[in-house]
């Protein structure tokens, strides 16, 4: 439904609507003031300069021959996604760069571009990358050899996800900093892959596709958009993924199981093509998976999936119980998504996600003073989250992180041709110089319900300033040169107000915000404490922060910490009346609540925190934790016996434990993913002090010696005990674990769904 705006000429409000196409400013117009934002941005910028661009470069000079003039970072940089990283600080530098001016950025992103432009020439044919063998590779894909599943292609971690990261980066720096170094680049690279999948099938593309390959459709319609060139257009539909897209023409959720950031830019590529090509069955497309992610899939803070995937609609305590909470990434994306609807559909509503997201996860996923990205947010009561550090963490919430507090500018404020949008209440300066309009916004918003704007312009000038008013917002009042105005719009709505304005006039909205609980999507009694978009929690311990701050061990993003029962968190106990009434408020968005403080929970670091709470009456409270009790001592019990385990078809143990496998395919059923294989698949695992005795294996099917082999360092297992789906086997004294399922010949293996390795 189009929004409804209310216009005003000299005090004089007239209903209509919105016609204009909505437009953003560039991030060189809009500066942020002090606040929360603004020192995230500082904060993000001392981290961006303490990485080192010739490490970032190493990958793309090793593999165009050339002599890298710095050792590559470890983790992540090293092991397979060599160059993601590089990408992803194009990117960075590109945007904080137009946000800030400062001149050491541009010095940084000018020097990455020319030592890229030195690898694409020494390469020859427009490629460049830092893909390990990636020539190798690649010349595989061109021949129609292609073998992969979710993550691995030909046995090498998402490679295209990996050099969209590159299309992306190259992409921002022309975007941000009319960089005609950076376009050029990327067109040369662009051509390179277009002849690169030129012999296959449509067929082989979709095949490729089926890893994870990032936003490679988006870039492509970027292309177009630069050039024109209808070739990149085409190139773009041919490769988005159709066996994800056709589920969502048909308005099908088949979305459960899936790997949440696998498909997630997807859907901003589908939505990019669909507005260049006037294609509705593919806008359709979108706003099912946007209803879909937000309303189904998406916690209090804004992120959603647990270990990195998307749990069902039906059952959410899975993320409950789970160290590895929404990811990073999937908000960054799905923020890119809400905006880019906003401005296709001049739909208002987009904005409460955005915001909700932008406050409680954006905000919150980096350390507020020693700067360190989150990648897990985990909702389990009492657990923690672990922050990156510069030298040692180059996971993809790294790069995204740099990104993520770059750009809080570019949706504060919007336009039409000749009208001003304030759609969020953050401190900062816009300068509109094509109109001659200057507006400053001063507001302590969340911790006070107002802002006010000031306009300095040129020469009185007669347009419409449209004003969001919150879904949030309990109530709304709007004050000019301090006389209040009449209001008949609803929330989710703008109020405009159209009238000759003059230098010095000052508009100023007062609000009001209920504090309520809110309940999972699921429907389950665990809720969040919500004051207007503002996510509550309780910081409630600093015992046992394991790995806070990361080192560079492949899974150091994850809290490994000790797990606090969760029939000892805390819980809200009575009449649901009294659950708001028991909070007594303290100021600055903080609330008693017995022993604990609420506060908002982008303020929440180095330390457990709850912000979902069970609520319970008092006839069945001692019967539930009674039974939660024992849920929690089984696993406790599980987990204390356990020395390393993987979960068969998920991305980072899989790749934590060093998968690698031919004719493999993965999937999820009965809330369990699986991997089985044609061929074999193989996994290292570490008994750590050789404590453990056994490993246990899990599978779906049944096991059968006949279909399959198990070997462990070479030799053929040793199986104890088993009763089809559970396998016990006796492994020898040894710290590594070499684990190889072979498929024999013409057959097909079980699921495997988990490997364990235990003391009894």
């Amino acid at each position: 439904m189009k929004n409804k705006i209310l216009f005003c000429l000299f005090a004089l409000f007239i209903g209509t609507k919105i016609s204009a196409q909505m437009q953003l400013f560039d991030l060189t117009e809009v500066r942020l003031k002090e606040g929360p934002f603004k020192n995230a941005q500082d904060v993000d910028l001392k981290y961006i300069l303490a990485l080192d661009p010739d490490k970032l470069l190493a990958s793309y000079l090793l593999e165009s021959g050339l002599p890298p003039k710095a050792d590559r970072y470890g983790n992540w940089e090293s092991i397979g996604l060599d160059g993601h990283i590089g990408g992803h600080y194009l990117s960075a530098l590109s945007m904080m760069y137009a946000s800030t001016g400062n001149a050491e950025l541009k010095n940084r992103l000018d020097y990455m571009l020319s030592e890229l432009a030195r690898c694409q020439d020494k390469n020859g044919n427009g490629y460049v990358g830092g893909i390990p063998q990636g020539k190798v590779f690649w010349d595989r894909i061109h021949k129609g050899d292609i073998d992969g599943s979710s993550f691995g292609l030909n046995n090498t971690w998402v490679p295209i996800y990996n050099i969209h990261k590159l299309f992306a980066g190259l992409i921002d720096a022309y975007h941000y900093t009319g960089s005609e170094k950076a376009k050029e680049i990327v067109i040369k690279l662009g051509d390179w892959f277009i002849e690169l999948i030129r012999p296959l099938s449509d067929e082989q593309i979709q095949k490729v596709l089926a890893t994870e390959h990032g936003g490679i459709n988006e870039s492509f319609a970027d292309l177009y958009i630069i050039t024109k060139n209808k070739k990149y257009l085409g190139t773009a539909e041919k490769l988005s993924h159709k066996a994800f897209l056709n589920p969502l023409l048909q308005k099908e959720d088949k979305l459960t199981g899936l790997h949440a950031n696998t498909q997630i830019p997807k859907v901003v590529g589908f939505e990019k093509i669909a507005v260049l090509s006037d294609n509705k069955q593919w806008s359709d497309a979108v706003e099912y998976f946007w209803d879909n992610v937000t309303q189904k899939r998406t916690v209090a803070f804004g992120g959603n999936s647990v270990s990195e995937h998307f749990n069902p609609t039906n059952d959410f305590s899975g993320m409950v119980k789970s160290n590895e909470g929404p990811e990073t990434c999937n908000s960054y994306n799905m923020e890119r998504l809400a905006k880019a609807l906003f401005l296709d559909k001049n739909d208002v509503h987009y904005l409460d996600f955005y915001e909700r997201t932008l406050y409680n996860h954006i905000l919150s996923s980096q350390h507020p003073e020693k700067g360190g990205f989150v990648y897990f947010t985990p909702i389990r009561p009492n657990h923690y989250r672990v922050y990156s550090q510069p030298q040692t963490s180059m996971w993809c919430c790294v790069g995204i992180g740099l990104e993520n507090h770059t750009k809080y500018g570019e949706l504060i404020y919007s336009h039409s041709k000749n009208d001003l949008f304030v759609n969020l209440f953050i401190p900062s300066v816009l300068k509109w110089e094509e109109n001659g309009i200057e507006l400053e916004q001063n507001t302590k918003f969340p911790y006070e319900n107002q802002t006010e704007l000031v306009l300095k312009l040129k020469k009185a000038k007669t347009f419409a300033l449209n004003i969001r008013y919150p879904k949030w917002a309990e109530s709304f009042e709007i004050f000019i040169n301090g006389k209040e105005q009449k209001i008949t719009s609803k929330s989710s709505e703008y109020v405009a107000i159209l009238r000759k304005w003059k230098s010095g006039d000052k508009i100023a909205m007062k609000f009001q915000t209920t504090l309520h609980l809110e309940n999972l999507p699921d429907g389950s009694n665990w809720s969040a404490f919500v004051k207007g978009p503002i996510v509550l929690a309780a910081k409630t311990s600093t015992e046992g922060l394991d790995g806070l701050y990361a080192d560079d061990s492949r899974m150091g993003h994850v809290a490994k910490g000790k797990f606090m029962p969760l029939d000892e968190a805390y819980a809200l106990v009575g009449e649901k009346a009294d659950y708001i009434s028991k909070l007594k408020e303290t100021g600055n968005l903080r609330y008693s609540l017995d022993s604990l403080e609420l506060e908002p929970f982008f303020e929440v670091h180095d330390a457990r925190y709850q912000m979902y709470f069970q609520t319970y009456s008092k006839e069945e409270y001692k019967e539930k934790q009674e039974l939660l009790k024992q849920q929690e001592k089984e696993a406790m019990a599980l987990e204390a016996k356990t020395i390393d385990k993987i979960n068969c078809g998920e991305q980072q143990p899989e790749v934590d434990h060093l998968y690698k496998g031919e004719k493999s395919n993965s999937g999820y059923e009965d809330g369990k993913f699986w991997r089985n294989t044609r061929s074999y698949i193989s996994y290292q695992m570490l008994n750590k002090n050789k404590k453990g005795q056994f490993l246990q294996i899990i599978v779906l099917d049944e096991f059968n010696s006949n279909n399959s082999t198990i070997l462990i360092n070479e030799k053929p297992a040793l199986i104890i005990a088993s009763d089809k789906k559970t396998i016990k086997i006796k492994i020898e004294n040894s710290e590594v674990l070499n684990i190889k399922i072979v498929a024999k010949e013409g057959k097909t293996s079980p699921k495997f769904a988990q490997l364990r390795i235990v003391t009894d």
